[in-house]
């Protein structure tokens, strides 16, 4: 099974790529793991992708797609994989098509998690993270027993900046501005699989798991 994950900030992804991985037993590879792998390894693709990052620079298309590149030709991806975080654009998928012809693959399907921009909020806004254990909590959906004290190790709990209002509204946009289309992109291919990301985490996977089987049809 050879998967791309979609999905707006806050719709839940990571939690769902745990449980596609173990289901389809396929790596769950995210481009910032491929990213810290090969710095920490110091190969040469690794020691480019520094380069950028050090100047504060965005680490170039090329350079991202021969880093996928490289880690779909390992042993683990030989029978499928689920790509978190790349593409992010149209020609970043473009590129990946290429690659993934000269290897004789195909996707079999890019499953797109949706959740309406009020929920996306209401979530990332809500998350509060332990300072000491890093335990996360939510205001609203999994609050802690006593106000900004961790339940695990009595550490102080607090918002992260980039779960601030603002913040998250910025990243929805770019979001919406970069990623979004690459929903119609593969729409076009039909391979699109829409799944409704406000359900409770375990339907999520569930509706997940059973389309990708073939025991449901995708009707979201």
């Amino acid at each position: 099974m050879r998967l791309i994950l979609l999905g707006p900030p806050g719709a839940g992804k990571g939690t769902q790529a745990e449980g596609i991985k173990k289901e389809f037993n396929i790596p769950h590879i995210s481009t910032g793991d491929i990213f810290r792998e090969n710095i920490k390894n110091n190969t040469k693709l690794g020691e480019k992708a520094q380069e950028y990052m050090n100047k504060g620079l965005l680490v170039p298309d090329e350079l991202v797609v021969e880093l996928v590149k490289d880690r779909l030709s390992k042993q683990d991806c030989s029978e499928g994989f689920l790509l978190d975080g790349f593409p992010r654009t149209i020609e970043q998928a473009k590129a990946l098509d290429k690659e993934l012809e000269k290897m004789n693959q195909k996707l079999n399907k890019a499953v797109n998690i949706k959740v309406s921009e009020d929920v996306l909020v209401e979530r990332i806004v809500g998350r509060r993270i332990c300072r000491d254990c890093k335990a996360t909590y939510h205001v609203t959906f999994n609050p802690p027993k006593q106000e900004g004290i961790c339940d695990k190790c009595g550490g102080e709990l607090y918002q992260r900046d980039d779960d601030k209002e603002e913040t998250v509204q910025k990243r929805i946009k770019v979001y919406n501005e970069q990623t979004q289309p690459l929903v119609d992109y593969y729409g076009k291919k039909g391979l699109i699989l829409n799944i409704n990301g406000e359900q409770e985490i375990k339907k999520v996977l569930e509706d997940v798991i059973n389309n990708l089987k073939g025991k449901k049809n995708d009707n979201y």
